[in-house]
C-alpha cells in the first residue's frame, strides 16, 4: 500500500516538532486533501486532533479586518470567508514555493514557524479593590499554536493587501520567515511586542 501524503506530494511521518510542549497540539495524522468537513465543529479542544495543515486553511478563510489595522493597515473586503476549495489552492501554491526555495518539507517548515510564532507570556487585566492592572501569565500550549496560526494568516493577508504580489507568495514569505524567527515576519514582530508587554508587567 502507497504512503498517504499531504496533496500527493508531501510524507508527513517525517516531521518532527522540535518544541516537545507542542507535539500533543500540533496534529500530523496522513491525508491526501486536508478537508474533514466540519467532523470537529463544536467539541471541546477537538481542534488539537486536526491536521495542522487544515487549521492554517481554515485561518486561511477570513474576511477583513474593518476598523482594525494589521501590519498599519486597514484590510477591508470579504477575502475568503467560507470559500475553502480557494484556501486549498493557496496553501497548497504556497507549500510549493516553500519547497522550492527551501528545498525541504514545506510542512516541516510549517512546524517550526509555530513552534517559533507562538508567544511564551501574554498579559491579563486584573481589578482589585477599583484598581485595574496588567499582570504577565504564561501562554498554554493550545493557546500558543492558536496565536501563531492567526498571526501567519494575518501577516500573509497585510503583505497581499493592495500589492502586486500574490496571497501564496506572501503566505509563503510569512512562513519562511517565521520557520528563521526572522523579525520581517508579523507573526514574529506580535510575538516579541507581547512577550514584551509581558516582561514590563511582572
Amino acid at each position: 500500500m502507497t504512503k498517504i501524503k499531504l496533496f500527493g506530494k508531501w510524507d508527513l511521518s517525517n516531521v518532527k516538532i522540535r518544541d516537545r510542549g507542542l507535539e500533543r497540539y500540533i496534529c500530523l495524522e496522513p491525508i491526501y486533501v486536508p478537508h474533514t468537513a466540519g467532523r470537529h465543529t463544536g467539541k471541546q479542544f477537538a481542534k488539537s486532533r486536526m491536521n495542522i495543515v487544515e487549521r492554517l486553511i481554515n485561518k486561511m478563510m477570513r474576511s477583513g479586518q474593518g476598523t482594525r489595522k494589521v501590519a498599519g493597515r486597514f484590510i477591508r473586503g470579504g477575502g475568503n470567508t467560507g470559500n475553502k476549495q480557494n484556501a486549498i489552492k493557496i496553501v497548497r501554491r504556497a507549500f510549493e514555493i516553500i519547497e522550492k526555495r527551501t528545498k525541504q518539507n514545506p510542512v516541516q517548515v510549517l512546524a517550526d514557524a509555530i513552534a517559533n510564532a507562538g508567544p511564551r507570556e501574554e498579559t491579563t487585566t486584573i481589578i482589585y479593590g477599583g484598581i485595574r492592572y496588567h499582570q504577565a501569565i504564561d501562554v498554554s500550549t493550545q493557546r500558543r499554536v492558536d496565536f501563531a496560526l492567526k498571526y501567519i494568516s494575518l501577516g500573509a493577508f497585510a503583505t497581499a493587501f493592495n500589492s502586486k504580489k500574490p496571497i501564496e507568495e506572501c503566505l509563503a514569505d510569512e512562513i519562511i520567515w517565521a520557520s528563521k524567527s526572522d523579525t520581517k515576519s508579523y507573526a514574529i514582530q506580535r510575538k516579541e511586542e507581547t512577550e514584551r508587554i509581558a516582561q514590563s508587567s511582572r
